[in-house]
């Protein structure tokens, strides 16, 4: 015979049911790992409280990820996780087929700090005046480029070739570093334009048509612990207010170090205390009523 209460158990365990799926945990973590084709991993992040701390507010993500800095936002190209190297490319900067206005590439101090060029980047001054300070008290600054000269880039190169039109000879040009452009704009190096070339140390004897052109920048990873974080499921980041390092578990879940019981998408080891006193007074309440879950 059908019990009269059959209809107001049913209702309890479906009460039961409803609380146990709320209390579940967030299995996807707030940290977007991917931006378009690139990889987007410690100490990087896109969203609010990813990665380090020390390069929060460094990278955009549209539809495309960006570096940014205070001349302006650079496309990443690629990223080698393995080699800490990151490749960015200036769409207002000159190349061998395309000649650009003029314009200075500038970092932020902590960038240059933390992620500054590589030392196989190599920046060239092109179409400078006999008055420049490369060229004369600071000519130190400029250095022979796998055996690469001036005549060399305004010959190959198609943009490039104007320079040598409108002189009627190789206007000066310089070979140099990272820290040339930094302290000094161009205007002060009193060069019309620059060029940058990266992977430098396998270009000898390779004409200007075939080189990579963009700037590599080479970063450091703060030593915060993340790898004991990211083995237990956890996502590397840090407390917007305070910058402490975080290990993101879910989107409401953080800790310190890492992931209770491994990552929070796992399933017994990680429910949290409430979740479980549920999970134990359902079996219970099933098992006085005789239902079989």
């Amino acid at each position: 015979m059908k019990s009269a209460l059959t209809p107001f158990i049913g209702f309890q365990l479906t009460v039961l049911f409803t609380l146990q799926l709320n209390l579940l945990p967030a299995v996807s973590l707030p940290c977007r790992s991917f931006c378009g084709t690139i990889p987007v991993k410690y100490p990087f992040g896109v969203d609010e409280g990813c990665g380090a701390p020390q390069y929060k507010g460094m990278l955009n993500c549209s539809t495309d990820l960006f570096f940014l800095t205070p001349s302006g936002n650079y496309k990443v190209q690629a990223i080698d996780y393995d080699k800490k190297t990151m490749v960015v490319y200036d769409p207002a900067m000159s190349t061998c087929s395309i000649l650009q206005p003029h314009h200075d590439f500038l970092m932020s101090d902590i960038q240059s700090a933390m992620i500054p060029p590589a030392s196989d980047t190599v920046f060239v001054l092109l179409n400078c005046s006999i008055d420049s300070p490369v060229l004369n008290h600071y000519k130190s600054l400029c250095f022979n480029f796998s055996g690469h000269s001036c005549d060399e880039l305004y010959s190959a190169c198609t943009s490039f070739k104007l320079f040598h039109l409108l002189s009627n000879s190789s206007p000066p040009c310089c070979f140099t570093g990272y820290d040339t452009v930094k302290y000094m704009s161009m205007n002060i190096l009193d060069c019309s334009h620059y060029t940058s070339v990266y992977d430098t140390d396998g270009l000898k004897g390779i004409g200007p048509l075939d080189w990579s052109y963009g700037i590599k920048l080479s970063y450091a990873i703060p030593d915060t612990g993340c790898e004991r974080c990211t083995r237990s499921g956890g996502t590397c980041g840090f407390d917007t207010q305070t910058e402490g390092t975080l290990c993101i578990c879910s989107s409401s879940t953080n800790s310190t170090r890492e992931c209770a019981g491994g990552s929070l998408a796992s399933t017994e080891g990680s429910q949290s205390p409430l979740k479980r006193s549920f999970r134990v007074l359902l079996w219970v309440l099933a098992a006085v009523l005789g239902v079989v879950l």
